[in-house]
């Protein structure tokens, strides 16, 4: 299930709908921890091949001697350990859906034998004499970009083409802040029904410290965040502390609530001044990392141009400050 509130997350979910209704093979992009294989499942149970078997595999892990063993199976004896008859990848995937995850991992001799199947959908298993057809959907996936890699020669090109049909590219976690929050508390679900305990909540604090956060790991990064917080916690909320025992990245974070919130503060007011805060942290990193440039934070935040210049404007932040010297 792809968990998601940002502009960014609902068009990815549409893309993925409509990939679903037609048998071309797909190409995924996006950095690691993005959810790329989440999308390709998408892409399978959202279409007619639901009922039929999603068979993920990960690319770098298929060895050079054994890759037509392991993509369309053996008869017995082929080869030495061929004690009985296997079937391959492909045939295990028929019906369904075949998932690529680190294509650009491949060997060149791996990515030879890929092509040759691609290009007309037919095998035969190592040591057989009859070819088969394969009734498979291909959908890849991978953290670099294939198109450089193919420029490179490090890539076949005409690989890249047979796989390149459909195209996506899935967007890193900061660059899709609308969903922290949805995603954080939807890990801390998990959290709970992993360990058998009962449901907890993050507090507004905390919510602002995760949407300032980086994530160069990305939905994986949080996932295990919130799994470590939720642990850290001993009552029915996660909190700053908690993030900070879960991750170190947190610790400024856990010390700002503490000085500025007094012991007599309304609920109401404490709450105001964590959402403050949130909100000077996060415009503070929105434009760094834009340069400056209200336009490219807006996009980046999934928010108006002119919402975000109010926000500016309120909290006294100078777009100036942050422009890169000519």
């Amino acid at each position: 299930m792809i968990v998601g509130q940002s502009v960014a997350s609902h068009a990815m979910l549409a893309s993925l709908r409509r990939f679903a209704s037609c048998a071309v093979p797909v190409l995924l992009e996006g950095e690691t921890g993005t959810g790329k294989e989440l999308a390709a499942r998408e892409i399978h149970y959202a279409g007619p091949r639901a009922q039929k078997p999603f068979v993920p595999v990960n690319c770098g892990a298929l060895p050079d001697s054994l890759i037509e063993s392991e993509l369309f199976g053996h008869r017995r004896g082929a080869f030495t350990d061929a004690k009985s008859e296997q079937p391959g990848l492909v045939e295990l995937a028929h019906g369904g859906t075949l998932f690529l995850d680190e294509v650009d991992t491949l060997s060149p001799k791996a990515q030879v034998t890929l092509l040759r199947f691609l290009q007309d959908r037919e095998y035969r298993p190592v040591g057989g004499r009859v070819a088969r057809v394969a009734d498979v959907r291909i959908v890849a996936a991978t953290n670099a970009s294939l198109e450089q890699l193919s420029l490179e020669r490090r890539f076949r090109r005409d690989l890249y083409y047979r796989l390149n049909a459909l195209y996506l590219r899935v967007q890193p976690l900061r660059e899709r802040v609308a969903d922290i929050a949805p995603l954080a508390q939807h890990f801390l679900e998990i959290a709970a029904r992993q360990l058998g305990a009962a449901p907890k909540r993050w507090t507004d604090a905390a919510f602002a410290a995760l949407a300032a956060h980086a994530w160069p790991g990305n939905v994986r990064e949080l996932e295990n965040v919130a799994l470590r917080a939720y642990v850290n916690a001993d009552g029915a909320t996660v909190g700053v502390a908690e993030l900070a025992a879960a991750d170190p990245a947190f610790a400024a974070a856990s010390a700002e609530p503490a000085q500025a919130a007094p012991r007599d503060a309304s609920f109401s007011a404490s709450k105001a001044r964590a959402i403050a805060s949130f909100e000077r942290t996060f415009l503070t990193n929105l434009l760094r990392d834009a340069g400056g440039n209200v336009t490219t934070a807006a996009k980046l935040a999934d928010i108006e141009r002119r919402q975000l210049g109010k926000l500016l404007k309120k909290h006294g932040i100078a777009r100036a400050a942050f422009r890169e010297p000519s």
